[in-house]
């Protein structure tokens, strides 16, 4: 239990909050002059990944919930769960489909990741992917010559299994990079 208050709020900070987990992802002081001072939090959901908006009073207690970051690396899926391994211990951890989130669709093995772990009780609080996941395109229909309209896309599969919209000009065998927190192609990787 971190006994801190608002002033220690940064971002990526995990609170626990209507017996919650969350990681604060923003957050602004806000002083209306002759009111009393808050903070205005964007809170994400460490479970469902949703984010709230939040105030709290200046100097507030918040329930700091201590992390460590820690490099695991993807192995295998295995059924509902993902196994990761630690890229200091060489640990193996399965950790489920749930917990993961949307962007899980990107990973693919041997790509690494970072465990928020609660330094007291060693479990995993979440996983931060990486914001850009570079990925070979496995397969996509040709594009149609002569359609020269410039946000036309067609759906590619990328070898992590995802499915997303790519550009006409992206074909089979090319490497691009995603968004992982969007889902959305940024560019091909040359």
């Amino acid at each position: 239990m971190g006994n801190s208050t608002t002033t220690d709020f940064r971002n990526g900070m995990v609170i626990r909050f209507n017996n919650e987990l969350y990681t604060i992802t923003e957050f602004h002081h806000v002083n209306p002059g002759n009111w009393r001072a808050f903070v205005r939090t964007n809170l994400k959901s460490v479970r469902t990944g949703r984010v709230i908006e939040q105030r709290f009073r200046a100097g507030e207690e918040i329930d700091e919930v201590r992390v460590e970051h820690q490099n695991w690396q993807f192995l295998y899926v295995d059924g509902d769960e993902y196994v990761f391994m630690n890229n200091e211990s060489f640990d193996q951890q399965p950790i489920s489909k749930d917990m993961l989130g949307d962007a899980i669709k990107f990973l693919k093995e041997g790509d690494v990741v970072e465990l928020l772990v609660d330094s007291a009780t060693e479990k995993v609080v979440t996983i931060e992917l990486p914001n850009f996941l570079e990925l070979r395109v496995e397969s996509a229909e040709p594009g149609v010559r002569g359609d020269t309209a410039n946000n036309v896309t067609k759906p590619a599969t990328l070898e992590s299994g995802a499915v997303i919209n790519v550009p006409l000009f992206v074909n089979p065998g090319d490497k691009i990079r995603v968004d992982t927190r969007t889902g959305k192609y940024v560019e091909r990787v040359k």
